[in-house]
């Protein structure tokens, strides 16, 4: 496995290679948003025009599957921006990937910052060896636990809100049904959430990237695995897309089921 470029600033741990991915994926989920709204039709919509209503409609029908889509329709733009940002994350790390190669800890740095991942495998390496360290900076951000959990708890915080806020009385009630007895089994689900919410995500994606690292390992074999790596590699990365979308499905359907479950109860009247 490649390790991450990561660097000290500030006294936190930032690694790069999400800070680039989350830019990256973000800048592509604006421009296509903006090209498919710059010149709106309806005698003649343009393909990213089409793209886009396509993609409302579907994300009104994940809200109208789970609430009332009267007070489910205010999340369209929230479900329509994960989706699609889940999405062309869950995408960037299957066309290619970036990879720096380094043979002393002195050249591992980037804004005169030394990468601490780098600089780790070098100072632990035996006397006398000759370590190497190669450094990913370009996969999927959604294959990062802190990206995937981030999502997560901007979801749980936007849930609970609106539960707070729209359905107050229903909202704190459910916490002490159907017994009171069960207030702590109740907060323990909810806070349980947002962990398997990420951690779903995350799984998916990073073991999908870690097979692909390993079929790219096969190449080394000689012709036969030569063959075998390009094989395998184009259907894992089919199989990929399958899974991407799939996961980008499932993380927005659950958070329209949680903002039901607070939102659009039978308790409010």
């Amino acid at each position: 496995m490649h390790e991450s470029p990561i660097i000290e600033l500030g006294g936190l741990h930032i690694d790069l290679s999400i800070v680039l991915m989350l830019i990256v994926t973000s800048t592509i989920v604006f421009v296509l948003a903006l090209l498919a709204t710059r010149n709106l039709s309806v005698e003649n919509p343009g393909k990213l025009q089409n793209f886009m209503e396509w993609v409302a409609e579907f994300v009104q029908g994940l809200i109208s599957s789970t609430m009332d889509l009267k007070k489910g329709r205010p999340f369209l733009s929230l479900g329509m921006t994960l989706i699609m940002f889940i999405f062309v994350g869950n995408m960037l790390g299957l066309p290619f990937g970036i990879v720096t190669s380094y043979d002393s800890a002195e050249a591992a740095t980037i804004f005169s910052k030394p990468l601490l991942s780098v600089q780790e495998v070098f100072h632990s390496a035996a006397p006398g060896s000759h370590p190497h360290a190669a450094v990913a900076w370009w996969k999927s951000p959604t294959a990062d636990l802190s990206v995937t959990l981030g999502l997560a708890l901007i979801v749980f915080a936007i849930v609970h809100f609106m539960g707070m806020t729209r359905n107050t009385k229903a909202y704190f009630k459910h916490y002490v049904q159907p017994f009171p007895l069960f207030l702590p089994i109740n907060l323990i689900e909810n806070i349980s959430k947002p962990l398997t919410h990420g951690i779903r995500l995350y799984a998916n994606i990073f073991a999908g990237e870690v097979l692909i690292s390993v079929i790219l390992q096969m190449s080394a074999l000689g012709i036969g695995g030569y063959i075998a790596s390009v094989a395998g590699l184009i259907a894992w990365q089919g199989f990929s897309i399958f899974i991407g979308s799939i996961q980008a499905f499932v993380f927005t359907i659950l958070t329209f089921v949680y903002l039901s479950q607070t939102i659009d109860t039978h308790e409010e009247h």
